[in-house]
């Protein structure tokens, strides 16, 4: 949360006259952020026109900044080698990427966008046949440093993408500002990433649902896997089982790609969901589970349960019940 304060001071300046005193109740506010949606319940004293505002702006600075779908933002200006200097939002998630790249012993790069554009998963039509060998030239995590606020790389084809990482910490963000607006209770959702403090409008800690795993589930909320209880908590979930395709040679390619040997991930792990203190921490996690595949993220989840706790879903060995792997604390499984 600390690394937003900065935005959310600078969102808190510019809402603060248009906070009218009201009495506290809570404010439930829906709408569209970063080519997804979001859902906000907060007891605050600001009106809903106000949060508004607030991600309307917040949308505004993450889509210039780190969008890898608008030709214009810092990132794509970037990445098309316009510019070297990055801003606070790119640097901050850098960080944690690298954190995230380290403990995944490198299945977890922010430098695949080159192998997810010729898979069709970024902001590219995809490639039938791609040359992989020819594209993990300039992919990895060794091949960029940070100097100061300037990235160097050392080749230019190098990209970076940080769609697995964004919406968890514009989650963190949110939470920021509406703490500096005085909220102690709140609920932030944007695109199934989320944060929460406290406890809901009927005095209990907040419920969130984890979508059952199975292909054609498209339909976020439908069908539940599990319910869980979180209080001061972020959470964000992954999995491969919406956003895929089959190919030419029918075989299935999943959004989540192996920047080492180039190819589409895959394992019995279906989806992960990550509790951890923050949402840019969860949504990296939970990105690195499924690329890392079910042994070596039961390994890393039981290293990290003092500090996160997972809940996995993984394909059935026999049968047709899905198989589940948690570290959960008892109090936050339904």
């Amino acid at each position: 949360m600390t690394k937003c304060l900065n935005i959310a001071t600078l969102l808190f300046l510019l809402l603060a006259v248009g906070c009218s005193s009201h009495s506290k109740g809570y404010r439930t506010v829906d709408g569209q952020m970063l080519g997804t949606t979001f859902h906000i319940v907060a007891e605050c004293e600001c009106e809903q026109s106000d949060i508004y505002r607030s991600m309307a702006y917040l949308d505004e600075r993450m889509r210039s900044s780190m969008s890898i779908f608008d030709e214009e933002s810092l990132l794509s200006r970037v990445n098309a080698n316009l510019t070297d200097e990055l801003d606070d939002h790119i640097l901050r998630n850098v960080e944690v990427a690298s954190e995230i790249y380290r403990l995944s012993d490198g299945l977890y790069d922010i430098t695949v966008k080159p192998l997810t554009d010729a898979y069709g998963f970024a902001a590219k039509g995809r490639i039938d046949h791609p040359n992989i060998d020819s594209i993990l030239e300039f992919v990895g995590f060794d091949k960029f440093r940070i100097e100061g606020r300037r990235i160097i790389k050392s080749d230019p084809r190098v990209q970076l993408d940080l769609n697995s990482i964004a919406k968890g910490y514009a989650v963190d963000c949110v939470a920021a500002w509406l703490e500096a607006e005085g909220a102690k209770n709140y609920l932030v959702e944007v695109g199934g990433e989320i944060r929460s403090r406290g406890v809901s409008p009927r005095g209990e800690a907040w419920r969130v649902a984890v979508d059952s795993p199975y292909e054609g589930n498209d339909t976020p909320g439908r069908y539940r896997q599990t319910v869980l209880r979180i209080g001061d908590a972020a959470l964000a979930s992954s999995g491969n089982y919406r956003r895929f395709y089959t190919n030419a040679d029918g075989e299935k390619v999943a959004h989540t790609v192996n920047p080492k040997t180039g190819l589409s991930a895959h394992s019995r792990l279906l989806s992960a969901t990550v509790v951890a203190s923050r949402c840019v921490v969860a949504d990296a996690l939970a990105t690195m589970f499924m690329a890392v595949g079910e042994e070596r993220a039961k390994l890393l989840a039981e290293q990290m349960r003092d500090s996160v706790q997972c809940y996995f879903v993984l394909a059935p060995r026999h049968g047709d019940e899905f198989e589940i792997f948690s570290t959960l604390k008892p109090e936050v499984e339904q």
